[in-house]
């Protein structure tokens, strides 16, 4: 009971920072596109309860951010007029989900004012709003990229299982080849022969293909195991006695027996593949500006005025920290709910 509310716990937690990325145009209160060159490097917004009078408010308020006069980057509040904090606001035109056009906002103040979350960069973008669409790229190529290395590793570790022999043999030793291997490297080595000068949907197409063929090889040796110990059992050569197909073994009595296995792997997986496109964006090898993701947001700590001035614009990084975290904790709810099973 207790492994089941953990696993319940930490799938919720994560369902609802993926339903942030994916709301991003609801969530964000700007376009990530949008520049403001009044405000570079502008911090954080605070949001308050107590005015400058130390009188208490219901409703969030926030103070119109001014730049100062004998400061470059430098910023104030001028506490002249106090600004609430609406929700459901209109603003500029999003599709949502990538869908259906829409204008409204689940939060925002009037103008003149303007509500910076997590700052502005160089630009005076909106890094609030450029966080959550940035997570769509980065978190959709570790989706799609573990997608693609369960469903290799799966194929290769049930046909090497299953049939063994020279096919176990040659399979084994590939995986074995490519465990070995430093990936980062070898990720960066194969990203960086290829087109830099292409689409932004054939760059991330790309990464998705490059990051998901790399990883096949320890998800394939575990299911080969799987498979190894299912094959043998009485119920299968009960089927097969009376005319099964390998077809029909396969997804009747072998394949279930993996699916522990694919899920505690997936929740794995995510993270690093994530991570694999933050860094491959991070070096310049991935999607490019003015296109969002976590890595090129990261990129602008490259240059030391930044990253000993601007403190907010390490805060991708803690968005990449919440959602490695969440799958973590989903990998270990699985893990423990499997050993439970076991025993």
């Amino acid at each position: 009971m207790a492994s089941k509310r953990k696993i319940v716990a930490a799938v919720m937690f994560l369902l609802s920072l993926h339903l942030a990325i994916l709301l991003a145009g609801f969530v964000a209160p700007y376009d990530p596109a949008a520049q403001n060159r009044d405000f570079p490097f502008a911090p954080p917004t605070r949001v308050r309860f107590v005015d400058a009078a130390g009188h208490l408010h219901a409703r969030p308020f926030i103070y119109q951010c001014v730049a100062r006069p004998d400061g470059i980057y430098e910023y104030e509040e001028s506490r002249e007029l106090r600004y609430p904090v609406h929700l459901f606001v209109v603003g500029p035109e999003y599709k949502l989900v990538g869908l259906w056009p829409s204008r409204v906002h689940l939060f925002g103040v009037e103008a003149p004012a303007q509500i910076f979350l997590a700052g502005t960069d160089n630009y005076g973008r909106d890094q609030f709003s450029r966080i959550l669409y940035g997570g769509q790229i980065s978190v959709a190529a570790g989706l799609l990229a573990t997608g693609t290395s369960l469903l290799l590793g799966l194929l290769i570790g049930c046909v090497s299982g299953f049939y063994g022999k020279w096919l176990d043999e040659s399979a084994m030793r590939l995986a074995e080849l490519f465990l070995v291997l430093p990936w980062l490297y070898l990720l960066l080595a194969v990203r960086a022969f290829l087109p830099l000068h292409i689409s932004p949907t054939q760059t991330f197409l790309l990464l998705v293909v490059v990051i998901g063929t790399i990883g096949w090889a320890r998800p394939a040796r575990l299911i080969r195991g799987i498979v190894l110990g299912a094959k043998n059992r009485k119920y299968v050569t009960a089927s097969r006695s009376f005319g099964a197909s390998d077809y029909y073994i396969l997804r009747r009595h072998v394949l279930p027996h993996t699916y522990g296995i694919l899920l505690t792997q997936a929740a794995l997986l995510v993270p690093q593949y994530v991570i694999a496109e933050v860094t491959l964006s991070f070096f310049g090898l991935g999607l490019s500006e003015p296109m969002p993701s976590w890595g090129n947001l990261l990129a602008n700590l490259q240059q030391y005025n930044v990253l000993v001035s601007y403190w907010w614009m390490f805060l991708p990084a803690l968005a990449l920290v919440l959602v490695s975290f969440g799958y973590l904790n989903v990998a270990n709810a699985f893990h423990e709910r499997l050993q439970s099973g076991s025993t």
